[in-house]
């Protein structure tokens, strides 16, 4: 353990403002942002993935976003490996880096190993994904439920790949994914200090709303549009893409579909907040207090002094 090594994890739901306020973090360290968010790795998905803009990234050097192609098979695991390479070169020169971002699976893979999940039976594999093309998103949502209702509260449920993920782990070993992802924790060679952010219900959920019309004045329409011939691959399968590619094959209304879009990122922040609350290591602060960066850089250093 190197006690002079930190890395300062920013968490919470989307739209809670983790991106500002990181920068903040990283400036008042002179440090870089790592991002840890599942989507912002794809450079052609930006309006609907809410990246950092221009100005926020020539702010900080921001890494691991737009360093990946869709065409590109990226798991969480090949995250881990990256990140860690990554925080070995940026620790030669920086006693403390910034990682931000509300994927809980990446921050976990990042902070504490990710678990060496079973190797499915390809024939299993195939028969969910033949049940999910006939009946859909809701038969896989409905059977995780089921099976595994503590992943279904944490998981995105709006990705097949996730679904049938968890249902193939199940079907092969009769042990939900849940209970793999309870193994022993991977000591890392450096401090890590976890920030939770979060902002009352009412709050956050009109942040949400204002970021879809953001997005559509921004052009996230004619993205989405740009982004049909490629639909069907893994990093496409997620709130904001989905409902608008369901609107373009004609079965949705445009209203309808940004209504959704708002609805499931609502869900999908309920959801990340409910990853990150059983969490205990957590430091939970309020997003919009004037003082979060001060008491961001207080608990770091009070942390340090502990180890």
């Amino acid at each position: 353990m190197n006690k002079n090594k930190t890395l300062i994890v920013i968490a919470g739901p989307t739209a809670v403002g983790k991106t500002a306020i990181a920068i903040q973090v990283a400036k008042h360290y002179n440090t870089v942002v790592v991002s840890a968010d599942s989507r912002q790795f794809y450079r052609e998905m930006s309006i609907g993935t809410a990246k950092p803009d221009v100005d926020e990234l020539a702010a900080v050097k921001h890494y691991f976003i737009n360093s990946h192609s869709i065409q590109e098979n990226f798991s969480v695991g090949d995250f881990e490996k990256q990140a860690l390479a990554l925080l070995d070169e940026l620790f030669a020169t920086h006693n403390v880096v910034v990682m931000a971002g509300g994927s809980g699976l990446y921050i976990k893979a990042v902070c504490e190993g990710f678990d060496n999940l079973p190797v499915a039976d390809p024939g299993i594999r195939d028969r969910l994904n033949q049940n999910f093309a006939k009946l859909g998103i809701g038969h896989l949502q409905e059977r995780l439920k089921e099976i595994d209702p503590d992943y279904y509260e944490q998981v995105d449920i709006q990705n097949p790949q996730r679904l049938i993920r968890a249902l193939e782990v199940f079907e092969t070993t009769g042990k939900p994914i849940s209970y793999y992802r309870k193994s022993t924790v991977n000591k890392r060679p450096f401090n890590i200090v976890k920030i939770g952010l979060n902002l009352p219900r009412d709050i956050l959920y009109r942040h949400i709303n204002y970021r879809v019309d953001k997005m559509v004045d921004l052009g996230l329409i004619d993205e989405v549009k740009s982004l049909m011939p490629h639909r069907g691959l893994n990093a496409l399968n997620t709130v904001g893409y989905s409902e608008l590619f369901d609107h373009f094959d004609g079965n949705t209304d445009l209203k309808f579909a940004l209504d959704l879009i708002k609805q499931n990122t609502r869900h999908f922040a309920k959801r990340q907040l409910t990853w990150f609350r059983k969490d205990k290591d957590m430091h939970w602060l309020e997003a919009d207090d004037e003082c979060v960066v001060t008491d961001i850089v207080k608990h770091t250093e009070e942390a340090a002094v502990k180890v």
